[in-house]
């Protein structure tokens, strides 16, 4: 595992890179913000371990800048602030994972190994089924019990990450970042005539209704009741 340490504390950074190193794995040390971000964009790791109080930029403020250019490495957060409301503060930044100072290093090492395999790339399934409802990614088809279902592009999309995250409230943020390709809300009905028209054509006919509306939360795809 290759990991990068953003720390400030020069004594901290060392150790770190040390046990690190008699734990099988590389790191590249940076010492500040500014330095830790052009490391992060040059070099190619498995996680980040970041330091929420650093000079030039601080750790949020890096992450946040991470997430915004699409870089997804995991990061663990370090810091001495321990409140919910400061965790929840890194962990909406972009952090994966947040670890109150002083801390064992066994604590960190787990940390960073679960975010490692968190993060290695699952094959995707080549078939989405939901009850009697199929999607073929590699035939791009999609039949109900058997038959036929004629999908746009757009609807395809919308219909396949449903079926990905079936059983599970699909918020309408999700959908315009994931489908749409939007970081934000363009305020239009996009959503809603797209969902009305899948509908149409997925449960038209059919005496069980799939896809579902969750008042105030989103979209969920699921057969039976809840």
């Amino acid at each position: 595992m290759r990991v990068l340490v953003v720390e400030d504390d020069r004594e901290t950074a060392h150790f770190l890179q040390k046990a690190l190193k008699e734990s099988g794995h590389s790191s590249v040390v940076a010492h500040d913000g500014e330095d830790g971000l052009a490391a992060a964009r040059e070099g190619s790791f498995d996680v980040l371990i970041i330091d929420r109080m650093l000079p030039k930029i601080d750790g949020l403020s890096l992450v946040r800048q991470l997430r915004s250019e699409g870089n997804r490495t995991p990061v663990l957060i370090l810091s001495a602030l321990g409140e919910v409301d400061d965790k929840v503060k890194g962990l909406r930044a972009g952090g994966d994972d947040y670890l109150t100072k002083p801390y064992a290093f066994s604590e960190l090492l787990a940390r960073i190994e679960a975010l490692a395999r968190r993060a290695e790339p699952q094959e995707e399934p080549t078939k989405y089924v939901v009850g009697d409802l199929v999607l073929d990614r590699l035939s791009h088809r999609v039949t109900r019990a058997g038959e036929p279902i004629n999908l746009q592009p757009r609807e395809f999309r919308l219909l396949e990450y449903l079926m990905r995250h079936a059983g599970q409230v699909v918020t309408r943020t999700m959908l315009l970042e994931n489908v749409w390709d939007y970081h934000f809300d363009p305020q239009t009905n996009v959503i809603d005539v797209h969902i009305s028209r899948l509908r149409s054509k997925i449960d038209k006919n059919f005496e069980e209704s799939l896809l579902h509306t969750v008042r105030g939360a989103g979209y969920m795809i699921r057969a039976g009741k809840s």
